[in-house]
């Protein structure tokens, strides 16, 4: 099957559907590759690539299955041939003419925008793909207008204090976000309704502000794994805290948006009234909406009081070249899905969730929206008549062991030793003591221990190789005895590898509980 690679109609868009690289993947499944002329000029892959990529350039509307970044334009839909397949951001959640004129077309149209927030699609999510870029780019742009250091300096001129970053949401955008202007050197603080992400904001460098609200019990996430609408308490403790904290913030990134509604107002007029001459609000969800009150769609507007806010939509296709690999790579690992046998042929399968979640049209019927997916990790309740009383048993232990099978174990494993020690020569004596102190330690210092800990307490008992290095230290100086150069050099080895994994178990066991600590 041939796959066409179109030219972006939309003003403004400098992505591509596919690089070089993507293209080679898709030859490696058994297709055909047609590329638009000029198609990827804007995000710097000339036409030469692709066809050392394996790509011809030619009309990509008369392929079998046509890739674009956005949704195809009315004339680019006209010109495909019935039966064609169509893959894009398309937002069916908020264009239904669009939908309306799929649903008219004897087309398959697949929206990448739609994938459904389970594991084994994250390599198919192209909204996550996008915020890492926009994020990145929204404190680039920021850091463009407010014309300032973003790290604080001591220089002979003066102390320069570093600038004071706000980030509302600390989902994939605002961890990028938070993560590019910490390395810049900023001072960056981070909310968010999920206070699971408080570890993810402090690993990059940034402080978790937690709003307390009254109904703790609210749920952020709805059971498709985006985003829900907080409730009227929350969002008034958290105007309070944005309140508070804006006044001496030097720049703001809101990154709060409801798949299919409206996005949230975080930031008021009020608000941004407060805040210092010169700072700067990057709101990423100007394209519905917005979170802050007086941003302008694809604008960088400034207010009475010197405060610019920038409400580009185009943030991931700033980046172009980056974005469109990404992007490409989405619909690769779509393409490997939808082609089981690796042969060029392209399969839907509408009993696979993820596929049948993108799917807004097949062969000319609607088909959105889908069924709801669920992927809570919660399972579901189970009926009340099924339910059966269970005595919990303490994390990390098994059923304790009865008296007559734990005396009946203690007695066989006494007769099993006392039959080694009765036949075994003098000299085997002092080493089946050891042995019997190995087994009183092993099960005293880890079978007794919660399994999450094994791993650094196994770590730890490598200091057991000590009984290693005093065995070997005994062998030494044995020259005069046959084999005693054999024996010499073998024991130096031995008390050096068992030196080694001693210091080396308690140094890893030291690193990874440092892992595990809070500052």
């Amino acid at each position: 099957m041939l796959i066409g690679i179109v030219s972006e109609a939309h003003r403004g868009e400098t992505r591509v559907a596919a690089t070089p690289a993507t293209v080679v993947q898709l030859v490696k499944l058994g297709y055909d590759v047609v590329v638009e002329a000029g198609a990827g000029a804007l995000s710097s892959f000339p036409d030469d690539a692709y066809i050392e990529a394996g790509a011809r350039v030619g009309d990509p509307l008369a392929a079998d299955i046509v890739f674009g970044v956005d949704a195809l334009t009315p004339e680019q839909l006209d010109g495909l041939k019935p039966g064609a397949t169509v893959m894009g951001i398309m937002s069916p959640a908020w264009n239904p003419a669009l939908v309306e004129d799929l649903a008219k077309r004897p087309i398959t149209a697949l929206a990448m925008d739609a994938v459904p927030r389970i594991s084994r699609a994250q390599s198919l999510d192209v909204l996550s793909s996008m915020a890492n870029i926009a994020g990145y780019r929204a404190v680039v742009e920021a850091a463009h207008v407010f014309g300032r250091f973003f790290t604080g300096q001591v220089t002979a001129a003066g102390k320069v204090p570093p600038a004071k970053v706000l980030v509302c949401g600390a989902g994939v955008a605002g961890l990028a976000a938070i993560g590019a202007a910490g390395s810049l050197g900023a001072v960056v603080h981070a909310t968010d309704p999920r206070p699971e992400v408080a570890d993810q904001v402090r690993s990059l460098g940034g402080e978790y502000l937690s709003v307390e609200a009254a109904d703790t019990g609210e749920v952020e996430v709805s059971a498709t794994g985006y985003a829900k609408e907080m409730s009227e308490d929350y969002n008034t403790r958290a105007a309070q805290l944005y309140r508070e904290r804006i006044t001496e913030t030097d720049i703001v990134i809101t990154t709060a948006q409801i798949p299919g509604r409206q996005a949230p107002t975080l930031i008021t007029a009020e608000m941004v009234a407060s805040m210092k001459p010169g700072s700067v609000i990057v709101d990423m969800a100007a394209a519905n909406g917005g979170n802050v009150e007086g941003v302008v769609r694809d604008e960088a507007v400034v207010t009475a009081n010197g405060v610019t806010i920038i409400g580009y939509t185009d943030l991931p296709g700033r980046l172009p070249a980056q974005a469109s690999q990404l992007y490409g790579t989405n619909l690769v690992n779509l393409m490997k899905l939808m082609t089981p046998g690796k042969d060029g042929r392209l399969v839907l399968d509408f009993d696979d969730v993820v596929q049948r979640s993108m799917t807004v049209v097949r062969d000319g019927e609607l088909t959105w929206p889908p069924p709801p997916v669920q992927v809570s990790a919660a399972p579901a309740a189970a009926p009340a008549s099924a339910r059966t009383e269970v005595k919990p048993t303490p994390s990390g232990t098994e059923s304790p062991m009865s008296g007559r099978r734990r005396f009946t174990v203690a007695g066989v494993g006494a007769a099993v030793l006392f039959l080694c020690a009765a036949l075994s020569p003098a000299a085997l004596l002092g080493h089946l003591t050891v042995f019997a102190l190995a087994i009183v330690i092993g099960y005293y210092v880890i079978g007794q221990v919660h399994h999450a800990l094994h791993t650094p307490l196994m770590s730890v008992t490598n200091a057991i190789s000590g009984i290693i290095v005093v065995g070997a230290l005994l062998q030494i100086g044995h020259e005069g005895t046959p084999n005693g150069t054999l024996v010499t050099v073998l024991s130096t080895i031995a008390i050096l590898l068992a030196a080694v994994n001693v210091f080396g178990g308690f140094a890893v066991t030291r690193r990874m509980l440092s892992m595990f600590s809070r500052s």
